[in-house]
């Protein structure tokens, strides 16, 4: 069942929409190849340059904190969603041993905004492989969200999802950088400050949702539905309550504009969980899935009561132009990692 909770709406960070413009490239190609942005662009504008070196750096850091099992470099250079999910793996590899992911990159395409003030971010579109333990993984194109949020702080790797679908094509300005859309957009289905929490009312409710008549079925909204309702189902039958909420997170939010008028928007979220004897009374331990065990605020935690287990999701979603006749948004990508867990 689904908790009775007020959901608020998903971003908190409203984009300069005055002179955004963009530019694509790939990580072979040199400064001068790309032509390193427009030479008559906002003097902080991000070049194609810096940008792969932005993108190399926090990537060979990040490979060579999981290597080592160095938490502090590997949180370092990671915010928001980004940041919850790695804290929970090195969580996992100080209490259970289990390697944080490294990843092989494929050549990465770039798509950047110059916005006329902070925060500067880009987004990489690459194929990823993960290597765990010496076994590689499936590669998967996978959107990768970098941002500087103010002039003394550094690049970080805010968000990752992986694509179960190719990017469509992104817009560039004539100076050829990729245009960045607002956060109130009001040029496509819905606002993309109102999407979240409208993909969340699927999740929540299932395709019986009034906000399914804009919302695409799919694995991260019908069929996150269907996955959370088995659960209920499963803990029903054990004489427990589970309960879940897909909801809003303090997470900046950023949007690109598609050459067809669409978004492609860029959210992070909570997907909640609890499971508890009927109301709340002491019982017989509830078991704690094994990705959370990690994640105790204190070892000793056994749930006679309740379990609350918390995930860290990213999405990248499709809002579709609001002329466009019988569309409605669609997630095309994700990444989700356990975040919190706590037992009473």
């Amino acid at each position: 069942m689904r908790q009775n909770l007020t959901r608020t709406a998903i971003g908190s960070a409203a984009l300069a929409v005055a002179t955004l413009l963009a530019i694509q490239g790939c990580a072979s190609a040199s400064s001068g190849d790309a032509g390193a942005g427009p030479s008559h662009g906002p003097a902080y504008a991000q070049t194609l340059a810096q940008a792969q070196n932005t993108f190399q750096g926090i990537v060979r850091t990040s490979a060579e904190a999981a290597a080592s099992g160095d938490k502090i470099s590997g949180l370092g250079v990671v915010a928001d969603a980004q940041w919850s999910q790695v804290k929970g793996q090195y969580a996992a590899l100080g209490t259970a041993g289990t390697p944080v992911p490294v990843y092989k990159y494929d050549t990465p395409t770039y798509y950047i905004p110059a916005p006329a003030g902070y925060p500067l971010w880009f987004v990489v579109s690459v194929l990823r492989t993960p290597e765990v333990g010496g076994h590689l993984g499936a590669a998967v194109n996978t959107i990768m969200l970098f941002e500087k949020g103010k002039p003394d702080r550094g690049w970080t790797l805010n968000g990752t999802a992986a694509l179960d679908r190719p990017l469509p094509p992104v817009a560039a300005g004539s100076d050829g950088y990729a245009v960045a859309a607002p956060l109130t957009d009001g040029s496509v289905l819905l606002r993309p400050d109102v999407l979240g929490a409208t993909q969340a009312a699927v999740a929540d409710e299932g395709p019986a949702s009034p906000a399914a008549a804009v919302i695409s079925a799919g694995p991260q909204t019908t069929g996150l539905y269907a996955a959370q309702a088995a659960q209920a189902g499963a803990d029903k039958a054990r004489g427990l309550a589970y309960q879940w909420l897909l909801q809003s997170a303090s997470y900046a939010q950023f949007e690109l504009r598609l050459r067809d008028g669409g978004d492609l928007v860029l959210y992070g979220m909570y997907l909640n969980t609890s499971v508890m004897h009927p109301g709340g009374a002491k019982g017989s331990p509830i078991p704690v899935p094994t990705e959370f065990s990690s994640l105790f605020t204190l070892s000793h935690e056994v749930g006679y009561h309740a379990v609350y287990d918390n995930w860290t999701d990213q999405f990248a979603a499709i809002d579709p132009p609001a002329t466009a006749p019988h569309a409605k948004v669609t997630v095309i990508g994700a990444s989700s990692g356990p975040s919190y867990s706590h037992a009473l």
